[in-house]
Parts: structure tokens; C-alpha cells; sequence
């Protein structure tokens, strides 16, 4: 598949404000603010948007590599990037026979909008995305929604957050939907402070979110139908893009350390060279994993029952736990061969950013709770055990 030169490179110019401030970022736990204006003023946030409602219909591939450009520079920009997009996927996936979701892409497009999400829940629920405590109660044409979110990214900086609940009050926990709730129809109260060790630009503080709007801003498929065909395929090839940028950068900081060895000591193998190699190798599997992954998805899409089908979904949590583990693996390699350098902050070798964003990688949607859920698929589901499908 071509690659969309155009778009690449206005990622490219974002990512370079993003490389500038990201060190800042970590520190302060503070928003990318300047590298997501560089995103819209370069005009990315609606690009997956379809052409007739203002965006650019651009991939999922595109938009992975949107998100392992911008990985390799700051990897909190690459998160809030990703997230934004996962949510636009479920717009543009669901939402486009229904007037309201219509209109909103088309104002994403226009307006560079940024979108949010609030799917993880306290009182026990956690990341349990198929399960909620708190319940849409309607009122009229209207309802009103209280959640208590242990965890919103980004909350305070979004134009409008994706919010699920149960259907009714009466409605068990895994019977949801999915709203649409613009920032002026929603308040927050700050529950709980975002001070990690990793992605600490994300922003992620727990809200008590309340908000009241129009019906006709719930989407009207099942959050479940939602999650299986869009959402959880786009999360996790995404996250693992920009994971995939996290270490492709890593490697390359070892090998320039390798390479400033080698010229101190002509003739002589420096002592992190086979170390380079080998996380150079885990890199390449790591890229064809993901490459794998995008074109499974691309396959699935053209025959649409499969997005629904277990082997897709295994695949994809195959995917995740992959790339998650990768990661660390690949940027721990790194740190070995860079020494005292990577280890220290403030070197043109430094690591200890990208080892803790890298991190929190098996923690999002723990990689526990995929392989659980996957084991239980297993008992039922036979693995293709050909070479080529």
C-alpha cells in the first residue's frame, strides 16, 4: 500500500514540536500543549473523517504511522494522538446513517476538534470495558448521565468526550451504549491526580462527570457492537504503533551509542554492538507484527462479518500483549547498551523516558485481563495452525 506522502510529512513538522517540548512534558506532567496545536494547525485530527463531510478518509495505516512518527519523539502526544483517533473511529464507523454523528464529524474536520473518552469506571468496574455501574436515565428528548470515571486522559483540554453506560437504570451492567457529550453540555470534579512514572502528559486525572444533552447524541448501536468492530482493533494497533515509535527510537539512540564507541576505539567491536543486533532484530519483528495486524484488519473490513468473528479478536489481543512486552524488551536492550548514559537524564543517549512510557503499555488494558478473556475464546475456538491465511 502507498504511503500518503503529504500527510506523513505534516506529521513530520508536528512531531518536531513534540521532539522540542517532550522532555518538558515528562517533567511537569503537563499537557503537550504545543505539540497538539502543531497537530491541528497541520490539519490531522479529522483526517480519517470521510472526504464528503470535510476529512481525508485516511487509513488506519496512515494513521499507525501518524502515531509511530509522533511515538518516536514524545510518546504522550503519540497516546493523546492515538486516543483521539480511536474515538473518531468510532464516530466514523457507527455514526454515519445517524444525523447528529453526522454532523459532528463533519465539525470535527472543520474545526480541528479533540475527542475524549470515558469508559473506565470506579466502584470496582476499573478497566472492565464491557461493564458499568452508572446508567443513562432519559428525560424527555434529553438525558443525564453521572459517572464516576476513575480515569478520563486528557479531560480538562478534550472539546467533547465519549462516555459509556448502562442503557437504563434497570439495565444490567453489560447492556451499554455510547454518548457523545460536547464540553459545554458536561461538567467535571477532579477526583484524583495524574503523578506516574510513564505518559505522564496524558493527563489522566479521575472525574465525577456529569453531563445532561440530546438523545439523539447516543449512538444507537450496543457499546458492545461499538467495542468488537472498531474500537478495540483501532486501540490496539494504534497504541501499538506508537509503542513500535517508543522503540524504534530507543534503538536508535543505542546504536548512535555504538557508533560514537566504534570511532573512539577504531578496529575494536564495541561491547553493546551485539546487543544493538539483537534488539534491532526484535525491532523488525515488532514492525511485522504490526504490518501483520493492519493488513488482518484491512482483510476483515472487506469481509464485515469477520470483524465480529473470534479469530479476529484474538488475533488482535495477540496483537496488544505482543507488542506491549516487545516494548519493554526492546527498550530495556537499549538501556544495557547506552550504560550510565541512558540511564542518566539530559544525554543524547537518555532512556529513562521511554522505559517508563513503555511501562505503562501491558498496564493499558491489562495484558491479565486480555489473556483471560482470550483464554475463555480458546475453549471453544480453533487456531488456524496454517502458515499463510
Amino acid at each position: 500500500m502507498t504511503r500518503n506522502s503529504n500527510l506523513l510529512d505534516r506529521a513530520a513538522d508536528a512531531a518536531a514540536v513534540a521532539a522540542k517540548y517532550c522532555d518538558e512534558v515528562d517533567a511537569q506532567s503537563r499537557f503537550p500543549t504545543e505539540a497538539m496545536q502543531a497537530l491541528k494547525d497541520a490539519r490531522l485530527m479529522g483526517i480519517m473523517i470521510p472526504r464528503d463531510l470535510g476529512g481525508e478518509a485516511a487509513s488506519l495505516r496512515d494513521i499507525a504511522e501518524v502515531c509511530a512518527l509522533l511515538g518516536q519523539n514524545c510518546a504522550s502526544t503519540a497516546m493523546v494522538y492515538a486516543m483521539h483517533q480511536i474515538k473518531v473511529s468510532s464516530v466514523v464507523s457507527h455514526g454515519a446513517d445517524h444525523p447528529w454523528h453526522r454532523a459532528f464529524m463533519a465539525c470535527i474536520a472543520s474545526q480541528q476538534l479533540l475527542l475524549g473518552s470515558s469508559t473506565t469506571e470506579g466502584g470496582g468496574i476499573g478497566g472492565d470495558l464491557g461493564n458499568s455501574i452508572c446508567a443513562i436515565e432519559r428525560d424527555g428528548d434529553e438525558f443525564t448521565l453521572r459517572k464516576d470515571a476513575s480515569v478520563i486522559s486528557y479531560a480538562t483540554q478534550c472539546d467533547a468526550i465519549l462516555v459509556t453506560a448502562r442503557r437504563a437504570p434497570d439495565a444490567p451492567g453489560s447492556d451499554q451504549v455510547m454518548a457523545t457529550l460536547l464540553k459545554s453540555q458536561y461538567t467535571l470534579e477532579k477526583t484524583a491526580e495524574w503523578d506516574t512514572l510513564g505518559m505522564r502528559g496524558t493527563c489522566s486525572e479521575g472525574f465525577i462527570f456529569e453531563g445532561r444533552a440530546p438523545a439523539e447524541q447516543i449512538m444507537p448501536q450496543p457499546f458492545a457492537e461499538i467495542a468488537a468492530r472498531s474500537m478495540l482493533a483501532h486501540a490496539h494497533l494504534l497504541w501499538g504503533a506508537l509503542w513500535y515509535g517508543i522503540a524504534a527510537n530507543a534503538v536508535s539512540r543505542a546504536q548512535s551509542y555504538v557508533r560514537a564507541e566504534a570511532r573512539k576505539k577504531p578496529g575494536q567491536n564495541p561491547v553493546g554492538a551485539l546487543r544493538v543486533a539483537e534488539a534491532a532484530s526484535m525491532l523488525q519483528l515488532m514492525r511485522s507484527s504490526l504490518n501483520a495486524g493492519l493488513e488482518r484488519f484491512e482483510k476483515a473490513q472487506l469481509a464485515n462479518d469477520d470483524l465480529n468473528s473470534m479469530s479476529f479478536a484474538i488475533d488482535m489481543c495477540n496483537l496488544k500483549i505482543g507488542s506491549s512486552r516487545l516494548l519493554n524488551d526492546i527498550v530495556q536492550q537499549a538501556m544495557m547498551v547506552c550504560g550510565i548514559n541512558g540511564y542518566k537524564n539530559g544525554t543524547p543517549y537518555s532512556l529513562g523516558r521511554h522505559m517508563r512510557d513503555a511501562m505503562s503499555a501491558p498496564l493499558m488494558i491489562n495484558n491479565d485481563r486480555i489473556f483471560g478473556n482470550t483464554s475463555n475464546m480458546l475453549l471453544v475456538h480453533r487456531l488456524d495452525q496454517r502458515l499463510a491465511s
